[in-house]
């Protein structure tokens, strides 16, 4: 099993009872009704951005406004390094930010550029993301992410309610966490499923 400790904090109380709803069956999860700044120290923290690292607005702004601007000049510097200046929705990767409480950024974007993601499955790709390049850290270094803490992706300018945030990034924990041992179209099946079917209702079309 990937083992980490998940965090996901809102300030608002709805949307925290749609993560404790969610991911009641999954293990290692923490619901915390705060905002970023008033966190316990953790060692990542993911914030929900858009594809060319310009953090003004929303979680982005509010980690900004705790770690400095200089860190937004570094993400940026990395988009355009490493993605020719357009980080795709779907990537993520962590950068040191250089502070003893939250050791770590990932910068996982649900957007390209802010605007609606409704009826899309950016929020599960943006949160597997996430979860991946922790687990690809993890591999590869000593230093171990151990606990991770999210806001709800997609829940504010992406115009997602937040039942449906808290269910697509549920589905991208719960498939972090088993992975699968083959791989083969029935269950490619099951898991395409699993992104874009609530029960039997379909909420995410391709």
């Amino acid at each position: 099993m990937n083992f980490i400790k998940l965090w996901l904090i809102h300030p608002n109380e709805k949307m925290c009872q749609a993560f404790r709803s969610r991911f009641a069956s999954l293990p290692e999860v923490r619901v915390i009704q705060a905002r970023m700044e008033e966190l316990e120290p953790h060692d990542c923290f993911v914030t929900a951005a858009n594809s060319f690292g310009i953090m003004t607005a929303g979680i982005d702004a509010a980690v900004i406004g705790y770690f400095g601007e200089e860190l937004m000049q570094r993400v940026q510097l990395r988009i355009m390094n490493d993605y020719l200046g357009e980080q795709p929705v779907g990537s993520a990767f962590l950068i040191e930010t250089h502070h003893t409480a939250i050791p770590y950024l990932c910068h996982a974007p649900t957007m390209r550029v802010p605007g609606g993601i409704d009826g899309t499955d950016k929020v599960y790709m943006a949160t597997w993301a996430a979860l991946l390049a922790v687990y690809q850290h993890n591999v590869s270094n000593q230093r171990k992410i151990e606990t991770v803490a999210f806001p709800a992706f997609g829940a504010g300018f992406g115009g997602v309610a937040y039942d449906e945030a808290a269910r697509q990034m549920a589905a991208a924990y719960d498939h972090f966490l088993n992975p699968p041992h083959r791989l083969d179209w029935d269950w490619v099946a099951r898991r395409q499923k699993a992104i874009c079917y609530d029960g039997k209702r379909q909420v995410v079309r391709g």
